[in-house]
């Protein structure tokens, strides 16, 4: 296995992330992204950077490294009321090659104990579509269980999916 971390995003990977995100992104990576974000973005950088630049100074994203390379984000945001203890969390490794070898695992159980150690969070969650099977079962590897299921809420490539909500407790980690 080689070596994950989770480090902070500064600055310099703004522009790392609107290229291979926004830009350029791999058709494969917007495929299984699909239902949330759509097939297009247009974002200028401008607009890109203004929107994850106030995340910086919060810690609430950060980059995903293989070997010491790029190669995806997590993030996490409260869930309002603040202060109730309910944070949801995403994660995305931009190349398909890299998909299926446990990085995503290794990085969404980095980014879940870390979001226990830093936040007052009581539970994580975080939601996806019934078509990404891979990231239920990343999630599942890690003691997530699905916790909502609203049938048939995402449309995509001419299907209706449900989407999923799958979440751990704080009590539940190790």
């Amino acid at each position: 296995m080689p070596q994950v971390d989770v480090i902070p995003l500064v600055e310099d990977d703004l522009i790392w992330v609107w290229d291979g995100y926004v830009v350029v992104p791999v058709a494969e990576l917007k495929r299984w992204d699909g239902p949330y974000f759509g097939d297009q973005d247009d974002r200028s950088y401008h607009d890109f950077a203004r929107d994850w630049r106030p995340r910086l100074r919060s810690g609430d994203r950060a980059i995903i490294t293989v070997e010491g390379h790029r190669c995806g984000f997590v993030n996490r945001f409260e869930i309002d009321p603040a202060g109730g203890g309910w944070w949801e969390l995403g994660l995305v490794i931009f190349e398909p090659r890299l998909w299926g070898q446990g990085i995503g695992s290794t990085a969404l159980a980095r980014w879940t104990r870390q979001t226990f150690q830093e936040t007052d969070a009581h539970v994580v969650t975080l939601t996806t579509w019934s078509g990404n099977t891979r990231m239920m079962r990343c999630a599942e590897q890690l003691g997530y269980t699905v916790t909502g299921r609203v049938p048939e809420a995402r449309e995509w490539d001419g299907r209706r999916w449900d989407s999923i909500t799958m979440s751990l407790l704080r009590s539940q980690i190790a």
